[in-house]
């Protein structure tokens, strides 16, 4: 078991409407995606429980943390333990609220929860759109996945 993640990922606030999809297999892991209405793709109509700002002033709490004005941030560590690993991100407003958050590389687990309180988790439920791979996961499914994507 890895103790930590690597991903390209797009988080949401839980949509109203989805369900789940037959499973499927990404990289010899079965994974239950998830789907709106009709086979469709869902549809994430929901902002972020926290403010784009609120997002922000979080992620600067973070060390190593740097924080773009236009929503740009990025952290790394481990180099002295000889184990080095970096978070490229992107906060995205819509309608004055946090729409969605990229996050692309990979991390230990105890900062990959540290990005997440940044945005309202675990009060807010996420959903986890892998961006190459094109599905949207719950959360146990994406841990499971990005776990296992080193």
């Amino acid at each position: 078991m890895s103790d930590r993640y690597s991903f390209h990922v797009n988080l949401y606030r839980e949509p109203t409407q989805h369900r789940p999809a037959p499973q499927i297999q990404l990289r010899g892991i079965q994974l239950t995606p998830l789907r709106g209405i009709a086979e469709a793709p869902p549809v994430f109509d929901h902002t972020m429980t926290v403010s784009f700002e609120t997002a922000q002033e979080r992620l600067l709490t973070i060390t190593r943390m740097d924080v773009e004005p236009d929503g740009y941030f990025l952290v790394a560590g481990g180099e002295a333990e000889g184990d080095r690993w970096q978070i490229d991100g992107h906060l995205y407003e819509l309608g004055g609220g946090l729409h969605r958050v990229e996050l692309s590389g990979s991390c230990p687990k105890v900062v990959f929860d540290e990005l997440l309180r940044c945005i309202g988790w675990p009060d807010a439920e996420l959903v986890f759109e892998l961006v190459r791979e094109g599905v949207t996961l719950s959360e146990t499914d994406f841990r499971e996945w990005a776990e296992q994507s080193r």
